[in-house]
Formats: structure tokens, C-alpha cells, sequence
């Protein structure tokens, strides 16, 4: 499994599967999610809805470890 990061605990992102698409960044109701250069970050407003997680084509997000849903 690729480097995984998180901003704020929130949601994690998996860099070595990332291929910067930007769907994640279109699809969240929160305006969250943010592409700088090729490094997606999300920040504390995230609600944790989960639509980033269903529309990555490439499964690079999900939801930190320990999380109970």
C-alpha cells in the first residue's frame, strides 16, 4: 500500500494511487477538499459524508483507520 497522509484526521488519502483527477475536489458538498499542484488536501470543514470515497476512480481516499460509521 502506497504513502497514505491525512489532513486534520479527516479523510485519508493514499498518494501513490492518487492521480490527481479532481473528482473528489468537485464532488464535496463541504468545499473541503482542495488540488495544489498535485497534492489533495482536506481541511477541518469536511462532514466526513463519504462522497469523495465513491467517486475517486482510482480508491485513493478513505476513512481513517478506527473510525466507526
Amino acid at each position: 500500500m502506497g504513502v497514505k497522509i491525512s489532513d486534520s484526521g479527516l479523510m485519508v488519502v493514499d498518494t501513490d494511487l492518487c492521480v490527481h483527477c479532481g473528482a473528489c475536489v468537485g464532488s464535496c458538498p463541504a468545499n473541503s477538499i482542495f488540488l495544489k499542484e498535485v497534492i489533495i488536501t482536506i481541511d477541518e470543514s469536511c462532514t466526513q459524508c463519504g462522497l469523495c470515497i465513491r467517486v475517486c476512480p482510482m480508491g485513493a481516499i478513505d476513512e481513517p483507520e478506527g473510525k466507526e460509521g
